[in-house]
């Protein structure tokens, strides 16, 4: 079985969910996104690297959402939305997926 690392899943999800609700033009559309990726990683997550971690991680991914709106007023939101994923990605391929299975 294929496994999908929890950076990828986690930086799809808050890229896709701001594609879905720009391109559909319903935001609650692109949430659904956000929130049903964020569960596959957070559950990725918890099951390399247990509770306290998969749940430092899973906040990280709401501050970065709830980050990426500021910065977009700065950078532009694609770059914002780009940055934000990039650092969650990071960070989860740190803690959680380099690890050896």
């Amino acid at each position: 079985m294929v496994r999908i690392p929890t950076a990828a899943v986690a930086a799809t999800g808050l890229v896709g969910g701001y594609a879905v609700a720009r391109w559909t033009k319903q935001r609650a559309v692109g949430g659904v996104a956000l929130a049903a990726a964020g569960a596959v990683a957070a559950r990725g997550w918890q099951q390399k690297t247990g509770n306290a971690t998969a749940a430092a991680l899973s906040g990280m991914y709401v501050a970065a959402f709830a980050a990426s709106h500021p910065l977009a007023k700065k950078i532009g939101a694609w770059p914002s939305v780009c940055a934000v994923a990039g650092g969650v990605a990071a960070a989860s391929w740190c803690v959680a997926d380099r690890r050896k299975a």
